[in-house]
């Protein structure tokens, strides 16, 4: 059994045995087929369904053409999971969300959020999500207070509870010196601190957000990863789309999109050991020379800058200290100063470049 806390932030542990999971060490789920033919988790007598399930889901946004933002898109998000949904723009995240937040109609296929159909049912899902769009959608000219009351008004916040809910609300996202401030006037990472406050007035048991983080500074992003850690401890389950690989590492389980399709999903564990190639990491002066060297020897697959440094993927099968020995031999007879020439431990990054530019699965990653 295998602890692992991401940044002191979510406390998660894993079973090493297959297909079991341990969310918060508060239950362990062993994956079994019921006689009804549905996906379940059950350990002794407690059986958990998904509180998400996504069945062959696409959208086409016309008619007139062929080309579909998601398309047979299969989803299961379990009770109090922190679910990534990692993709670049255009990959379908927006879509997949809005979707299940019943904004949206799907033109094919099912989904079901706490039980019911997002379609069919929409009415008795929206009491039980929250919903967190990608931009500033709060009322500009109502004070912080003034739109947390108005959410929680139409939400169906009783009376008696309401205060209580948005004073808890204001101090949970720190709120509480701002509240008369205009919603318009808010910094950026207050901005979306309200926004998760709103969608969390009613205290739902799925929160939806699509790239809360995105446009806010570095501070303000890191406190509302913590935010999310609370949420989640508390029991909220929270399906999260972001582009940025180092918050998909802080999910319980991720699941990686490209054009309108699920590549892989599975835990940053195990999605860093689909990769079917080693990783090197390179750094030597002049850059260009570096570039040049690393893009003719034999054995280097693809590399890519991430800052001063030159993240190379290894040909698979083809043996990592075989190619830093060729490399460094390289560096010393046209002189360059390397700093760094090592091999490295794969990354959650390192997993979406390659399947993205590789356009594989993880049927095709599971096979090599």
């Amino acid at each position: 059994m295998v602890t692992d806390v991401m940044e002191g932030v979510i406390p998660v542990t894993f079973c090493v045995a297959d297909n079991i999971y341990i969310n918060q060490g508060n239950f362990c789920m062993i994956g079994v087929k019921n006689t009804d033919g549905l996906n379940s988790f059950q350990t002794g007598k407690i059986v958990v369904e998904p509180i998400i399930e996504v069945n062959d889901l696409a959208k086409k946004y016309s008619k007139k053409s062929d080309r579909y933002a998601i398309e047979n898109l299969n989803l299961e998000v379990l009770p109090g999971q922190l679910f990534g949904l990692v993709g670049p723009d255009g990959a379908g995240k927006t879509t997949t969300l809005r979707i299940l937040s019943t904004v949206m109609e799907q033109t094919s296929g099912e989904a079901f959020v706490t039980g019911f159909d997002v379609r069919t049912q929409a009415g008795q899902v929206r009491p039980y999500i929250g919903y967190m769009p990608q931009y500033f959608s709060l009322y500009p000219d109502l004070s912080v207070l003034e739109n947390l009351n108005f959410f929680a008004n139409i939400n169906g916040v009783k009376k008696d509870v309401k205060s209580k809910r948005i004073e808890r609300m204001l101090e949970f996202t720190r709120l509480e010196r701002f509240q008369d401030r205009r919603a318009g006037k808010l910094s950026g990472g207050m901005k979306k601190k309200l926004a998760l406050a709103c969608a969390l007035i009613h205290d739902p048991k799925v929160l939806i957000l699509d790239e809360p983080s995105t446009g806010v500074d570095p501070v303000s992003r890191r406190e509302l990863w913590a935010m999310l850690a609370e949420v989640v401890n508390d029991g909220v389950t929270v399906l999260v789309s972001t582009p940025y690989m180092d918050e998909a590492e802080r999910c319980h389980h991720v699941g990686i999109l490209n054009n309108g399709k699920i590549l892989v999903s599975g835990t940053p564990k195990e999605l860093e050991a689909y990769l079917p190639c080693e990783m090197i990491e390179v750094k030597a002066r002049p850059r260009k020379a570096m570039r040049r060297i690393v893009d003719n020897t034999k054995g280097v697959h693809k590399w890519r800058p991430v800052g001063d440094r030159l993240r190379v993927s290894v040909i698979p099968g083809y043996p990592a200290k075989k190619l830093i020995k060729s490399l460094k031999k390289q560096f010393k007879e046209e002189q360059l100063d390397c700093r760094i020439l090592r091999q490295v431990k794969p990354t959650m990054e390192d997993v979406f470049v390659y399947m993205v530019q590789n356009g594989v699965s993880s049927e095709v990653m599971n096979d090599e």
